[in-house]
């Protein structure tokens, strides 16, 4: 008899979160680390991470902090390859990073060139181009991984822009070409690399609840089927799924988890 709840365990693997210190990325690290993996944070704020590690460490969780800059497109190769040959093959990795520009959040009409040109290229370039570099790695390894990268409600549909009434708040196009393009790529690489056992998957989050403004969430909450936002640990379960043996033939999907947004 098949014990279902092994799947969920991911003892002896070692996983990578890179963007380990965002809302979404501490909480995903810690549902993989208690779920039993090695656990890599890579992120850019030594003092957070280090911080973050030792608060993980007095909680019994293996989880270690690794300084590292998605913008250095340079290092990538040589980066990974010397993180294999230090912690083993890599099992899982979680690309959970919102790097952007100092001037993000203008509204369309505002957005200067340059800026688009740089958010699109160290948001949606970096995604796309960790994505190959684990792939090959795990290629390379003949051990299979899985690969999930997050996307986003507005990478699948456009937004409603009636939710942001009453704030000074909106929603970027920047933000719906960088979300749709790594969806679309996830889809891409889950197909090319499938032979490999290799699975690649997006997750796509409704809006997470973090101190928004009021207004916003008395419009939110009514648009959505579940009358809420996601907590974080929401999101982090779905991670911890896609990322155990409970969804090993799962691969290329779009992973909704947005209360019901895209439903209507």
């Amino acid at each position: 008899m098949i014990n279902y709840m092994d799947k969920f365990r991911l003892n002896n693997k070692v996983a990578i979160v890179c963007g380990g210190l965002g809302l979404i990325g501490k909480e995903v690290s810690i549902s993989l680390a208690q779920a039993g993996a090695k656990v890599l944070v890579l992120d850019i704020n030594i003092e957070l991470g280090e911080k973050f590690q030792q608060n993980c460490f007095e909680n019994n969780l293996n989880i270690t902090f690794l300084k590292f800059d998605v913008s250095d497109f340079g290092s990538y190769d040589n980066y990974f390859s010397d993180l294999i040959n230090k912690f083993g093959s890599v099992d899982t990795f979680v690309n959970a990073t919102y790097p952007r520009t100092k001037d993000w959040g203008k509204k369309l009409e505002e957005v200067e060139i340059k800026s688009w040109q740089e958010n699109i290229n160290i948001h949606l370039n970096s995604y796309c181009l960790l994505t190959r570099t684990i792939a090959e790695l795990m290629k390379k390894n003949q051990m299979g991984g899985c690969i999930i990268n997050y996307g986003s409600t507005y990478g699948v549909v456009g937004p409603d822009f009636n939710v942001y009434e009453g704030t000074d708040m909106t929603n970027q196009g920047e933000y719906a070409a960088i979300k749709g393009g790594i969806i679309n790529f996830s889809r891409y690489v889950a197909s090319y690399y499938g032979k490999y056992n290799i699975r690649v998957n997006s997750i796509c989050p409704g809006g997470v609840l973090a101190n928004q403004n009021e207004t916003f969430l008395k419009n939110y909450n009514k648009r959505t089927p579940l009358r809420r936002m996601a907590n974080v640990d929401e999101i982090a379960s779905a991670t911890l799924f896609l990322a155990s043996d409970a969804a090993s033939y799962i691969t290329g999907t779009t992973f909704m988890v947005d209360g019901g947004w895209t439903s209507i």
